[in-house]
């Protein structure tokens, strides 16, 4: 058995030989394939999103891709880009979490020939690798108008006598005391609060990305202190199923979750990340620059919403995201517009944001321009970390 198997080899080797001496194609070696990096897996909202997104580009583009799934924040980061590029011949690695990069940029550092882009991260604009990316997207649009479905539906409970306008007090599940998810519920409060001006909100954090029970507990806690209406900025099921337990309307987040919560989802936002695979690829086959901080929107596809569930939402609702979407795209309504927010009573003219990556978190550039709080604009992560009046933060978690 074992002559046997060495003749086998010999032959394959030899078939190789014969092809490539005839021009025979046996491949090339500038052909993409790109390695993925998940941090869960498609039982994760967030992880599935990317991986659904992973799977469309590929296909479309008609390239190769090979993934890893439930990869930690540490070390595991740097072995899997290693083992995808030595062993899964990947010329592009892409890492989907925030606590991946500075191990994903280890990597970098070791194959400057292979191009690594990351998702939500904020060092590439600092870092002085040619081969290292950043990218994110403007959802805090998308928030804005899942808010605005919100408060449609507190207007239609207060309407129907079920609240009274006061106790339009909508409850937040997120994950860390991090700008991107102080971006996001900001955002998510500031659409609500365009219809509904009585809107108040409060928000508790799990300390984590992903914890089906601490997100359940998070969501019943906030039900139980008097929220009407969660949403949230962690990844599980946890919160949206304890909604329909309880019978409360939500917002979820990264896809719908109408199957599982047919009577209280409303609608979801969540970030497209096809288009932003399909350009990292067409940079790799064309020989082009990846943009070191790339920023998707509306207009490229990258911010987008779910179909409204007209059985949880307020009649209208889908006509009214249509209308302020519109006005979004053409400038009429900013989100983070100065004027439309107050912190300690005071509407701000300057803030600075801590938009360069430093261990000490110093702020180091004016983020408000003409009354605009330029969110996205200096690096594609956010960096909106004002804690506006209205919002209510019950706990903080940092990690």
């Amino acid at each position: 058995m074992k002559i046997k198997r060495i003749l086998c080899v010999l032959f394959a080797a030899l078939m190789v030989f014969s092809l490539a001496a005839c021009g025979g194609d046996t491949g090339s070696d500038d052909a993409v394939k790109v390695g993925f990096i998940f941090l869960h897996d498609e039982n994760s909202t967030y992880d599935k999103n990317f991986m659904d997104a992973a799977k469309a580009a590929c296909e479309e583009m008609g390239v190769e891709y090979a993934q890893k799934t439930q990869i930690p924040e540490d070390n595991q980061c740097y072995e899997a880009a290693v083992e995808l590029i030595e062993v899964d011949e990947c010329n592009i690695i892409f890492a989907d979490s925030f606590g991946h990069e500075s191990f994903l940029m280890k990597a970098a550092e070791e194959y400057p020939d292979v191009q690594f882009c990351h998702a939500t991260g904020n060092q590439a604009h600092t870092s002085d690798l040619d081969n290292f990316h950043n990218a994110f997207a403007s959802i805090y649009q998308g928030r804005y108008l899942a808010g605005v479905a919100a408060g449609m539906k507190l207007n239609e409970m207060i309407a129907d006598g079920k609240i009274t306008a006061e106790q339009a007090k909508m409850g937040y599940v997120g994950a860390f005391t991090f700008a991107e998810v102080m971006s996001g519920y900001t955002s998510f409060y500031l659409g609500a609060k365009s219809v509904c001006p009585t809107v108040t909100m409060d928000v508790k954090f799990t300390g984590s990305w992903y914890d089906e029970t601490l997100e359940k507990e998070a969501a019943l806690a906030l039900i139980n202190g008097g929220c009407v209406l969660i949403s949230q900025h962690a990844d599980s099921m946890g919160a949206p199923t304890a909604c329909e337990t309880a019978g409360v309307p939500n917002v979820s987040y990264n896809g719908s979750t109408v199957a599982a919560c047919p009577n209280t989802f409303i609608v979801s936002s969540r970030i497209n990340w096809q288009p932003y695979f399909e350009y990292m690829i067409e940079c790799v086959e064309n020989d082009k620059a990846i943009d070191t901080d790339w920023t998707g929107t509306i207009e490229t596809g990258s911010v987008v919403l779910t179909d409204v569930n007209e059985k949880a939402a307020a009649a209208g609702t889908a006509e009214k995201i249509e209308e302020v979407k519109a006005q979004l795209l053409d400038g009429t309504i900013e989100v983070f517009d100065t004027a439309n927010f107050t912190v300690g009573g005071e509407t701000l003219t300057s803030y600075m944001a801590d938009v360069d990556f430093d261990a000490n978190y110093e702020k180091d550039t004016e983020a408000i321009e003409n009354g605009i709080f330029e969110e996205s604009k200096f690096r594609s992560a956010p960096y909106f970390d004002l804690r506006i009046d209205g919002i209510t933060l019950l706990d903080e978690n940092y990690g």
